[in-house]
C-alpha cells in the first residue's frame, strides 16, 4: 500500500508543478504587457509637442492633441519664420524657443525624434542661423544670461534674438541631423553665416578683433561635425549613405565663386563649395571637417593678410575645431 500510495502522490504532483510554471509565465507575460504599455506612455506621439502647453500657446490653435506629426512640422516653421529670412517677431522667435526647449530639455542625452519633424524644425532653425551661430560658439555673454526657459527674446539689430542652454540646443540638433538633409540645411545655414561675420571684420582689424570671429566660425563648424559623428553612428555602409545625401545636398547649392570686392560673404561660401565640389568623394569627409580653416584661408588671402600673421591665426582656427568636434564626443 505504502508503494502505491507514493506513486499515487507523485503522479498528483506533476500538474500541480505544471500549473504553477504556468502562473509564473503568465505573470511574467503580464510584466512584459505593463512595461510595454507604460513605455508607450511615456513616448506620446511628436515627442509630446503637441501635448505641451507653451507649444501649444506659442504656435497656435494649429496644434492639438492628434495632430499628425507632419502638420505639426509644417506649424511651427509657419510659427517661427518671419516675413524675412532671419527677421522674427518676438512671438516668432518664442515660439521657436518653447518648441526647442520642449524637444530637449529632457533627461535622456538622445532623442528619437519623429521622422517627420527632422526637415521641419531644421527648416526653422535654419533661419535663425546668427542665433544657432552664438549658441554653438558660446562666447557671447548675451546669449549665455538669455539662454534660460524663462528669459524672452530680445531684440538687437532689426530682429528678435532668441537662447537656449547648449544641451538643450545640441540635444535638439542631434536629433534633428538623423536625417541628413536636415542637416545639410543645418550645415549650409552655418556656412552662409560664418561666410558673412567673416565679411562683416573691418579692414584695418587687429589682434583679437581679427581672429575672433574666424575662431568662432570653427568652434561652431566643429561642433556640428560632432553632430555629424553622431547621426552616422557605427554603421559604416549607412554612415556612407548619410554623407552622400548630404554632400549632394550641399553641391546642389550656388558654387560660382563672386569677386570678393563685389561681394565678400558670397565668395567665400561659393569659393568653400566649389572647393568640396572639386575634392575627390572620398576625401570630402575631411573637406568637410576642415571647413572652418579653409573658409578663415580663403578669407585671410583675400584681405592679403602678412603671411605669419594668416599662419598664426590659422592655426588658432584650427585648435578651435578640433576642440569644439572632440567636446561633442560621448
Amino acid at each position: 500500500m505504502g508503494t502505491s500510495m507514493t506513486g499515487s502522490t507523485g503522479r498528483r504532483a506533476v500538474p500541480v508543478k505544471a500549473w504553477a510554471g504556468a502562473g509564473i509565465c503568465l505573470a511574467l507575460l503580464g510584466a512584459c504587457a505593463a512595461w510595454f504599455l507604460l513605455g508607450s506612455e511615456t513616448s506620446p506621439p511628436c515627442n509630446g509637442l503637441a501635448e505641451n502647453a507653451s507649444v501649444q500657446k506659442s504656435v497656435g490653435a494649429a496644434v492639438h492633441p492628434g495632430i499628425s506629426c507632419a502638420a505639426l512640422g509644417e506649424a511651427i516653421v509657419k510659427a517661427t519664420a518671419g516675413s524675412q529670412p532671419g527677421r522674427h517677431t518676438q512671438a516668432q522667435a518664442q515660439a521657436m524657443k518653447d518648441v526647442v526647449f520642449a524637444l530637449g530639455w529632457v533627461q535622456s542625452q538622445k532623442i528619437e525624434l519623429d521622422p517627420a519633424l527632422r526637415v521641419p524644425l531644421a527648416t526653422a532653425l535654419a533661419d535663425y542661423a546668427p542665433d544657432v551661430h552664438e549658441m554653438l560658439a558660446g562666447l557671447d555673454n548675451e546669449y549665455t544670461a538669455n539662454a534660460g526657459d524663462n528669459k524672452p527674446p530680445w531684440e538687437a539689430g532689426g530682429t528678435y534674438r532668441l537662447s537656449v542652454w547648449n544641451d538643450v540646443l545640441t540635444k535638439t540638433l542631434r536629433a534633428v541631423a538623423v536625417d541628413p538633409q536636415a542637416y545639410a540645411l543645418l550645415r549650409m545655414a552655418e556656412t552662409r553665416t560664418a561666410a558673412g561675420l567673416l565679411a562683416a571684420v573691418p579692414a584695418d582689424a587687429s589682434g583679437i578683433e581679427l581672429s575672433l570671429q574666424p575662431t568662432k566660425n570653427a568652434r561652431a563648424l566643429g561642433i556640428l561635425d560632432g553632430i555629424a559623428d553622431a547621426a552616422t553612428g557605427p554603421d559604416g555602409q549607412q554612415a556612407q549613405k548619410w554623407r552622400d545625401t548630404v554632400f549632394d545636398r550641399l553641391l546642389k547649392e550656388q558654387a560660382t565663386p563672386a569677386g570678393h570686392q563685389t561681394d565678400p560673404a558670397g565668395h567665400l561660401t561659393a569659393t568653400w563649395l566649389q572647393e568640396l565640389k572639386d575634392t575627390p568623394d572620398k576625401e570630402r569627409p575631411e573637406r568637410v571637417r576642415a571647413q572652418g580653416h579653409d573658409m578663415a584661408r580663403t578669407w585671410a588671402e583675400a584681405r592679403n593678410m602678412e603671411q605669419q600673421i594668416r599662419q598664426g591665426l590659422l592655426a588658432d582656427v584650427e585648435r578651435s575645431a578640433l576642440m569644439a568636434h572632440r567636446e561633442m564626443k560621448p
